[in-house]
């Protein structure tokens, strides 16, 4: 087991494509996007039913990457995410093979 940080960032589906441009541009080589189906925050319960478009809806962009690499992922982040709604999470996790991440 490989220690490794997992890096999960929910964010405005119509900013997926500029988050994860931002994050290969800093050397950011594999993530995974899911649709989010609702939630509530800040603003109050929300869900995706009933929409017809994806314009206001959110996606999950998880990243798992070595320790050594958090920072310029999450400055690359955090430059998409302060003007728009988005939650960044942080964590520690183990990985089997250390030379996929």
């Amino acid at each position: 087991m490989h220690k490794a940080k997992r890096v999960e960032i929910i964010i405005e589906a119509v900013m997926e494509k500029r988050l994860t441009d931002a994050l290969i541009s800093v050397g950011v080589t594999g993530f995974t996007v899911l649709p989010v189906s609702g939630g509530s925050g800040r603003s109050g319960q929300w869900s995706r039913e009933g929409q017809v478009s994806r314009a206001s809806g959110m996606v999950a962009v998880i990243c798992l990457i070595r320790p050594e690499r958090l920072d310029k992922l999450l400055d690359a982040a955090f430059a998409v995410v302060e003007r728009h709604i988005g939650v960044v999470n942080v964590s520690d996790t183990f990985v089997l093979r250390a030379e996929r991440f």
